[in-house]
């Protein structure tokens, strides 16, 4: 069989050439425009990611405005973290929640709380000291109504969103050890110190001085939930 070599005209050499080149061009001009979608898509989806994370925080912070004004909490710092120097910790915080019990007044609201403990803040002191003294040890003690930093605070079923709160702060000696909190106002100091179980009447008179939100927010039961509240996952 014989084989002859085929000769196309260059008009014809071009066409092909062209309509290849056109196929390609094709390909990338797509390409670029799923790419482009793609990036838009993307950016749309961040920036709605920030204003949500935006308004989250603000969400977050504003609550936490909104209830600290309506509690008031107790910190009783401990000398050191030895053991002796933190079951005297206990010690007195059990003391002082005692006479606070004995000698104040059924409040209405955190600010009658408040006012007391500062008319009565060297009673208190009076009280943490006996207890040190009786325990057999020198510290000084300081009681004092103030405004401290929280981190993120769980009390029993209840936790509190990190921020700043007024609160009824004793500080035993050098104030080093670890800590123990709780809520004068409403009550939500433990009844049972082991399990960690608050006052049902405290978690009742909460619930009447905020927002039905803001009251399912901080018993929601662990922080995790709490992040995710703020975040929308309901």
């Amino acid at each position: 069989m014989e084989y002859r070599e085929v000769y196309l005209p260059d008009e014809v050499k071009k066409g092909k050439e062209g309509s290849a080149k056109g196929r390609i061009g094709r390909f990338f001009a797509r390409k670029s425009v799923i790419c482009l979608g793609v990036a838009i898509l993307m950016a749309g989806a961040l920036t709605g990611s920030v204003v949500h994370g935006q308004r989250a925080s603000r969400k977050l912070t504003q609550t936490q405005e909104d209830l600290a004004k309506e509690v008031f909490r107790f910190h009783v710092l401990a000398n050191s973290d030895s053991e002796e120097d933190q079951a005297l910790k206990l010690k007195v915080k059990e003391a002082v929640i005692s006479y606070m019990e004995r000698e104040l007044p059924d409040a209405g609201e955190a600010e009658e709380t408040k006012a007391w403990a500062k008319e009565h803040i060297r009673e208190i002191e009076e009280v943490a000291g006996r207890v040190i003294h009786e325990e057999g040890y020198g510290y000084p003690v300081t009681a004092e109504v103030t405004e401290c930093d929280f981190p993120d605070k769980t009390y029993g079923d209840v936790t509190f969103p990190a921020g700043r709160y007024e609160a009824l702060r004793i500080r035993i000696g050098a104030g080093k050890g670890h800590n123990w909190w709780c809520v004068l106002y409403p009550n939500l100091c433990f009844l049972d110190s082991v399990h960690a179980v608050v006052p049902d009447e405290g978690k009742e008179e909460l619930k009447e001085v905020l927002t039905d939100e803001e009251y399912e927010m901080i018993t929601a039961g662990t922080k995790f939930k709490i992040k995710c509240f703020f975040l929308g996952e309901r």
